[in-house]
C-alpha cells in the first residue's frame, strides 16, 4: 500500500501548503510541474509495459496485440456503461463548487471535501495505479497521481480551507481496499494461472496515456478503456484455449 501511503501524503501536505502559502503557483512554476510529471508517467508507464512483455519477437508482438485488442474491447465496453460520462460529471460538479467559491458565494458545509474526495477517488489513475499497486507492487502511478492531488489540493485549500484535507481519508479506504484485495487475491490468481503478463502490459500503457492527457497532447477518455484490465486476462485465456502458444 506504498502507492496509495504516499498520495494520502500528497493530499495532506497539499492542503497545509495551500493554508501556509496564500499565493497560487505561477505559470511557469504550473508548467514545470506539468511537463516533470507528464515525464515521469511516459517513463513509467512504458516501463511497466516493457517488462511485462518477454521472450521473442514472436512472442512480444503476440503479447502487445493482446493489448491492442484488450483496449479496443475495453473501449466499447467502457462507453456503453458511460464511465466517462460519470466521471466527467463529478468533474462539472466540482467546477461549479470551485466557480462559486471564486466568485464569494458562501460555501455550503463540506462542500471542499466533497469535491476533494469525488475528484482524488473517481480519478480512473486512482483505480488504475491501486490495482498496480496491489497486484505487484508498482507504485510509480500513483506516486504521480500524489503529486497532482497535492498540487490540487494546495489551491483548493485556498478556498475552501483545512476540510478539503479529510478527502485523504476516502482515498485511503478506498485505494487501500483495491490495493489489498489485489494483493491478496486477485494477484496471486493472475499469476498462478500465468495471466499477470497481459494485465500488466495493458496497465502500461494505460498509465502511459496519461501523460498524453497531463501534457495536453491528446484528450483520452480513460475511464472508457478501464475494463481493458479484465479482458486482457480474459483473451490470453480464450486464445490458450484455442491452441494458441501463449
Amino acid at each position: 500500500m506504498l502507492g496509495t501511503a504516499l498520495n494520502v501524503a500528497g493530499i495532506l501536505l497539499g492542503g497545509i501548503a495551500g493554508l501556509l502559502r496564500r499565493k497560487s503557483l505561477s505559470l511557469p512554476q504550473e508548467s514545470f510541474f506539468k511537463v516533470l510529471l507528464g515525464a515521469f508517467t511516459v517513463f513509467y508507464g512504458l516501463r511497466m509495459t516493457w517488462t511485462s512483455v518477454g521472450g521473442g519477437a514472436a512472442q512480444v508482438l503476440k503479447e502487445l496485440a493482446i493489448a491492442v485488442l484488450a483496449l479496443i474491447a475495453g473501449k466499447l465496453v467502457g462507453r456503453l456503461l458511460s464511465l466517462q460520462a460519470f466521471s466527467n460529471r463529478i468533474g462539472k460538479r466540482a467546477a461549479e463548487a470551485m466557480a462559486g467559491a471564486r466568485s464569494g458565494n458562501q460555501a455550503r458545509g463540506g462542500e471542499g471535501f466533497k469535491v476533494c474526495a469525488g475528484l482524488f477517488c473517481a480519478a480512473p489513475l486512482g483505480l488504475l495505479g491501486a490495482i498496480q499497486d496491489g497486484l505487484d507492487g508498482y507504485f510509480y502511478p500513483l506516486a504521480v497521481k500524489a503529486v497532482m492531488d497535492g498540487l490540487a489540493t494546495m489551491g483548493l485549500a485556498r478556498m475552501f480551507g483545512g476540510q478539503v484535507m479529510l478527502a485523504a481519508v476516502p482515498v485511503l479506504a478506498w485505494q487501500g481496499t483495491i490495493t489489498l484485495l489485489c494483493s491478496r487475491w486477485v494477484g496471486p490468481w493472475l499469476e498462478a494461472h500465468r495471466l499477470l503478463v497481459p494485465v500488466n502490459c495493458v496497465g502500461g500503457l494505460l498509465v502511459f496515456s496519461v501523460a498524453l492527457v497531463i501534457l495536453q497532447i491528446k484528450k483520452i477518455a480513460l475511464a472508457e478503456y478501464l475494463p481493458a484490465l479484465l479482458f486482457a486476462p480474459l483473451i490470453t485465456s480464450l486464445l490458450r484455449f484455442a491452441g494458441a502458444s501463449l
